[in-house]
């Protein structure tokens, strides 16, 4: 096999960490010896040992003048866990194969450095945009300390995410929901407004797949909803995130009871507008270590996003239905002309179920 197949390999492995590691990053390590597969592993929990430790601790003899594969540049500091550089080096392997170096300042380089000077062949950059791209969450929370934002549209051929009397359910079929549940074991969180969540009551849980439930985020600026709504009523492993404005703290007795539920509080600073200030949301997002964020509606947050160009991708669920009137998902972005025109490149199309899933990057 080449660098890249192990690489890809590696890539593979990695993923099975996904919606368990964050914010740290998904890693997967391959070792191999007289072209066989000696031992494997992949970063499994935040705090616990890395992929390179793991594929060390399992292989099936010794990786002595072994070829090690992995996606990110190895770790050569101390944090949660030792340096897995020390470990490679003190087991004599021969060869290290590298997808991208670690955008962390913390190691960018370094590792590299201290695998080299130590009589190690290196080789960086094999298949290195697949690897930057799983771990597109990690490195953007590391550069900017807030969360990746992607915005989860379900929508009709004519851009409606619900009919005249705002109902929604359902807009796309069952094999989409299945998707966007699988998405939703991903992603560190959830995030909805309340207008959402008055007309759908949403769970905003994973239950037509196997996968851990994200936290839930509410952005509800005047802590207007009532408590019979499943976001509250559901939030047995207190994951529920408010976002309200300033103005909130004079409601003491609907903020003790929210507290006595297990609701975290976040005040976020207004806008002129009288809105929230997004910008700031996610800071306050990024300082609970929340790396990627699942923006599921509704229309006005999603306008609010786009406006304020604070999304890094969209995922368009597109149902072969026609409308004529309903919810627009995206409301007016104050854009007159089609020079001024949001512009965005298809990534990819694929079918999901009836539907078309159009995944679009800036």
């Amino acid at each position: 096999m080449s660098d890249e197949s192990y690489i890809q390999l590696a890539i593979e492995i990695a993923k099975k960490g996904m919606g368990n590691v964050s914010p740290n990053p998904l890693v997967g390590c391959v070792i191999v010896k007289n072209d066989k597969i000696i031992g494997a592993g992949f970063h499994e929990k935040f705090g616990s040992s890395h992929a390179e430790i793991n594929a060390i601790n399992s292989a099936n003899e010794s990786i002595e003048g072994s070829a090690l594969y992995v996606n990110l540049e190895p770790c050569s500091h101390t944090g949660k866990t030792p340096p897995c550089v020390d470990k490679i080096i003190e087991n004599k392997v021969k060869r290290v194969v590298i997808g991208t170096l670690d955008m962390n300042p913390l190691v960018s380089g370094s590792g590299i450095k201290k695998l080299k000077k130590a009589g190690i062949d290196v080789k960086v950059g094999v298949l290195e945009k697949e690897c930057i791209n799983l771990n597109k969450f990690f490195f953007k929370y590391i550069f900017k300390k807030i969360p990746y934002v992607t915005l989860k549209f379900a929508q009709t051929l004519d851009a409606r995410i619900a009919d005249h009397s705002g109902d929604s359910k359902w807009v796309t079929s069952i094999d989409s929901r299945r998707y966007v549940h699988s998405l939703r074991s991903k992603y560190d969180a959830v995030l909805i407004g309340a207008g959402t969540v008055s007309k759908d009551n949403p769970s905003l849980t994973v239950r037509l797949v196997d996968g851990r439930n994200p936290k839930r985020v509410l952005i509800d600026s005047n802590l207007s909803l009532k408590f019979d709504r499943n976001i509250f009523k559901k939030n047995t492993d207190k994951s529920l995130i408010i976002l309200t404005s300033e103005k909130s703290r004079q409601k003491q007795r609907k903020l003790k009871r929210f507290t006595n539920l297990g609701i975290k509080i976040v005040f976020i600073k207004e806008e002129s507008t009288g809105r929230l200030d997004l910008k700031n949301a996610l800071k306050e997002l990024g300082k609970l270590n929340i790396a990627s964020l699942l923006v599921e509606g509704g229309s006005k947050i999603f306008t609010s996003f786009i406006k304020e160009n604070l999304f890094d991708d969209i995922l368009m669920f597109m149902s072969p239905k026609i409308l004529g009137c309903g919810t627009p998902s995206i409301g007016s972005l104050g854009i007159k002309s089609l020079r001024q025109a949001v512009k965005l490149k298809i990534d990819n199309v694929k079918l999901a179920g009836d539907d078309v899933l159009i995944e679009l990057i800036k």
